[in-house]
């Protein structure tokens, strides 16, 4: 066992809530995080207390990370996230 390699998936999926904090319009701070990610060829599924988005663990941090710049660049920011290599996301459609 101890000369076996271990295997984890390469994928992650992420639920992400965003709540801007003393800002008079809280849609910016949500839809710049939106635009990043999508931009960056995720998955995302918007819902209403919470978005899902899955990709490749390396783009899924990275996106996280320009979300939460874009986000508190616009005032004071709580992000919440829950993120797992064992739900199950698919790759998002190479067009």
């Amino acid at each position: 066992m101890a000369n076996e390699e271990l295997s984890y998936p390469s994928g992650l999926t992420a639920q992400v809530s965003i709540y801007p904090l003393r800002q008079q319009h809280l849609s910016p701070a949500i839809d710049a995080a939106l635009a990043i990610w999508r931009d960056r060829g995720l998955d995302v599924q918007p819902g209403a207390m919470s978005t899902l988005i899955a990709g490749d663990e390396t783009s899924v941090w990275e996106a996280l990370r320009a979300a939460f710049a874009a986000a508190t660049a616009l005032g004071e920011t709580v992000m919440v996230i829950t993120v797992s290599n064992a739900c199950p996301w698919t790759l998002p459609a190479q067009g």
